[in-house]
């Protein structure tokens, strides 16, 4: 690839952002009272020189105060895969807040045991419990996991993403051995003193691990996505359970982006068996709510434990957490939104998707590889596919990625902007698709100098 025409490519892109979006930019310009001038300093991952921002959001739409509309394949970075705003969502939030009233009292509703029901029904974990984020439900799962085999360590994929968790910021690092992530901002302690690090779909590093006796969960996302889609091979997740239940260990399934492989996430469509199960984002419907699971063996080990406070200073659980209008959300979510046919069509789309990108590579016989997790797509720069994290995050290229993200930008269309990855929604249209293909295949004949 021609560097210097890229870095052209690119200062043009982001002069044309500058241009098209003024009230954006002056709104970022007189936001000084926030940290970095953005509500979370993560909104400032931008290909821009300024974020977009926020006026209106409806299904798979979104336009900013500038007023161009977007096609949303962002999505939230998974938190919208409802879409935003959906109907149900808002009805139940409005009744609930609205004309109910009591957002959050500290007691239950009886909507809470029909998402707990449902969630079973979904992932066949027996017992549920909620939090308001799936960083806080890796959490306590985490201390329950420590409760229970009374072993002080944590093991993780290299690369993997389990939220702003502190025993997950670890990496491989060049001598094999684990080291902390780059970048991890004020960690506590040296991550190795609480947790060990295996690189998915190596079974003989997780063995090797796990012989020192001492790790009381292994907390994996079935297919890794926050550093590209990284897919199991064949066997490997099998070995891993075989493995955790070799060494007494626990399994805990981090569904949050991986519930893009169905109703069920990975632990479904692949017929997994983990311990517990944590999930978040999506499945609010754009609301805050996160929920963990636990087989009934498990759970009647932790509530028979007479020793562990479960109800007060346990550090199991927050004052919002389970609140009755993030439970509403919840039902309403799964019960009318992110249904299982609703599944079925994103499937379909990002099949489609997942096409036009391939045909866009193959058209210039790039080296570029794309992969596929249920309704999520995604193209990492390099072939084959990576099968390690730490192969995927050596594949990564700041300055394509940035080209590609703000000329598909200001030609209206937005991916999640940490990575390559496009999800689908219910309200996401084929010819939402077909025009991600078309610019998608400009932006490529662009960087070529095949362009018309």
């Amino acid at each position: 690839m021609d560097r210097t025409r890229l870095q052209h490519l690119l200062a043009r892109e982001r002069a044309e952002a500058e241009r098209r979006c003024p009230r954006s930019q002056e709104a970022y310009a007189r936001a000084g009272h926030l940290f970095g001038r953005v509500p979370m300093t993560w909104m400032n991952k931008t290909a821009g020189p300024f974020p977009r921002y926020l006026d209106t959001a409806r299904g798979a739409r979104v336009t900013d105060i500038d007023g161009h509309e977007y096609i949303d394949f962002c999505l939230g970075d998974t938190g919208a895969m409802a879409g935003h705003s959906p109907a149900p969502v808002a009805e139940a939030v409005q009744r609930r807040f609205a004309e109910q009233g009591g957002a959050t009292a500290m007691l239950p509703t009886e909507d809470a045991e029909w998402v707990g029901a449902e969630l079973t029904r979904r992932f066949g974990l027996a017992r549920w419990s909620f939090s308001l984020t799936a960083t806080d439900a890796n959490r306590w799962a985490i201390r329950l996991a420590r409760a229970v085999t009374g072993r002080p360590k944590i093991l993780v994929n290299s690369y993997s993403y389990h939220g702003s968790v502190d025993e997950s910021l670890i990496v491989v690092g060049p001598d094999g051995h684990g080291t902390a992530r780059p970048g991890n901002v004020g960690a506590p302690c040296d991550v190795t003193l609480t947790s060990r690090v295996a690189e998915f779909n190596d079974l003989e590093q997780l063995e090797r691990e796990l012989a020192h006796g001492d790790v009381a969960a292994v907390l994996m996302e079935p297919a890794l996505t926050n550093i590209g889609i990284v897919l199991p091979e064949p066997g490997y997740l099998e070995g891993v359970r075989a493995l955790t239940r070799q060494y007494g260990t626990l399994l805990v399934n981090d569904e949050t982006h991986t519930l893009s492989a169905g109703p069920g996430g990975c632990t479904a469509a692949w017929d997994l068996e983990p311990d517990m199960l944590t999930v978040g984002k999506a499945i609010g419907g754009g609301i805050p709510a996160g929920a963990y699971g636990l087989s009934a063996e498990l759970a009647d080990r932790l509530l028979g434990r007479d020793d562990l406070d479960l109800v007060d200073m346990g550090g199991v659980g927050g004052t919002l957490a389970g609140n009755a209008l993030s439970v509403a959300a919840m039902r309403a979510t799964l019960e009318h939104v992110l249904t299982d046919e609703a599944f079925g069509r994103m499937a379909k789309l990002s099949e489609r998707f997942e096409a036009g990108v391939r045909a866009g590579i193959d058209a210039h016989g790039l080296l570029w590889s794309v992969s596929r997790l249920g309704a999520r797509t995604e193209y990492r720069f390099t072939s084959p596919a990576p099968r390690t994290g730490t192969e995927s995050e050596a594949a990564g290229d700041a300055e394509l990625e940035d080209f590609l993200h703000v000329h598909l930008a200001n030609r209206g269309i937005l991916l999640t902007p940490f990575h390559n990855m496009a999800l689908m929604c219910p309200d996401t249209t084929e010819a939402d698709v077909d025009t991600h293909t078309e610019v998608f295949a400009a932006a490529l004949a662009e960087l070529a100098g095949t362009e018309g």
